[in-house]
């Protein structure tokens, strides 16, 4: 299968042949039609999250965000046949462990990550373990750019806005960083009836963040302080606040742009200038009593409710998009997130 390649840390993908994937015999072989580029496929290609256990071996085919079809299917399967659209969700389970069987498959105490545990959707094909518990069914309408778009960035967001903060109609919702997950994060709290503030350095990124769905922007370098410029918008401060990037800088603004028992979520992971810590105002919460919110993925068992707002149009996802590329195009992208170069979501749909 052609393939882009990772061989060495921060240095161009090679775009070349590779074996096809076996079908394991609880999985399935499937066909790629669209892989996003996402900044945790940024994360892999700097070197980064040895320190949270992720050191993928190399030659490495990155991607964790894509959907397409399937291909061929192992004995095991029982939901899924030949010719099937699905969407892939990053964060995969076992089905064995007590997570996966309460319904929580995100947070697998054996968690397999295409593009990091096995090969992913940056080549033609991929062989996905345990097919029944981590493939969701790609309704008709929903095309692979959309679908693409939802195995990771669009889900993530939604699982933190919707179950983790619980964010409610009617509360002012402050979202630092407007990537990938950041635009996602937008998007879904305006749908549900939130007032929201984007916050970025980027005024291209934040004319985006207004498209779709942000009634108010800061620009972080421009402003003297960016929890003070969220306290006037939202007189008093934010109900949530979401950290969609995952440095020290967005991770403490995020806290100190709540109100009196506000929700700060974290959803960004940190790069090497943190390696995983990060100094918090933590007289401040206990102070205010504020509460901090991790969250990760999404199960592939909460993507109906997602998808239904999806097929009604109340969610977009293609809204976000804003280019394509072939396998030659992936190692530009990953070199432009370095200096946060690039606006909205940048998708593989030619192989």
């Amino acid at each position: 299968m052609r393939a882009a390649v990772m061989e060495a840390v921060r240095k161009p993908l090679v775009v070349k042949e590779m074996p096809d994937p076996t079908c394991p015999p609880n999985g399935v072989i499937l066909r790629a039609e669209a892989e996003g580029i996402c900044r945790s496929d940024w994360h892999a290609w700097s070197g980064d999250w040895a320190w949270i256990g992720l050191t993928p071996a190399m030659p490495l085919v990155m991607g964790h965000e894509f959907c397409g079809v399937i291909e061929e299917v192992g004995k095991d399967v029982h939901n899924f046949k030949k010719g099937d659209r699905v969407l892939v969700p990053f964060s995969q389970g076992d089905g064995i462990c007590d997570y996966c069987r309460s319904g929580q498959s995100h947070v697998c105490d054996n968690p397999a990550i295409p593009g990091f545990s096995y090969w992913g959707g940056y080549g033609r094909y991929v062989g996905i373990p345990n097919a029944d518990l981590n493939l969701v069914p790609m309704p008709e309408e929903v095309g692979f750019l959309e679908g693409a778009s939802m195995g990771c960035r669009f889900m993530t967001s939604y699982h933190g806005v919707v179950d983790r903060a619980q964010v409610r109609p009617g509360e002012w919702v402050a979202v630092h960083g407007c990537g990938g997950i950041g635009l996602s994060a937008i998007h879904i709290a305006a749908a549900i009836g939130a007032n929201v503030v984007a916050v970025d350095l980027d005024d291209r990124k934040l004319e985006l963040a207004k498209k779709v769905g942000a009634q108010f922007t800061v620009n972080a370098k421009r402003s003297e302080n960016v929890a003070m410029s969220v306290f006037d918008i939202t007189k008093g401060g934010a109900h949530v606040s979401v950290d969609a990037l995952g440095i020290a800088t967005t991770c403490r603004n995020s806290i100190l742009s709540l109100r009196k028992q506000g929700r700060s979520l974290q959803i960004g992971l940190t790069t090497q200038a943190e390696q995983g810590e990060v100094q918090l105002p933590i007289d401040r919460m206990v102070t205010m009593e504020l509460q901090l919110i991790a969250s990760l993925g999404m199960p592939a068992a909460r993507y109906p409710s997602m998808l239904q707002m999806v097929q009604t149009s109340k969610l977009n996802p293609k809204a976000m998009i804003t280019e394509t590329v072939g396998l030659d195009g992936a190692s530009r992208v990953l070199e432009e997130m370095t200096n946060f170069q690039n606006v909205g979501v940048s998708i593989i749909n030619k192989y």
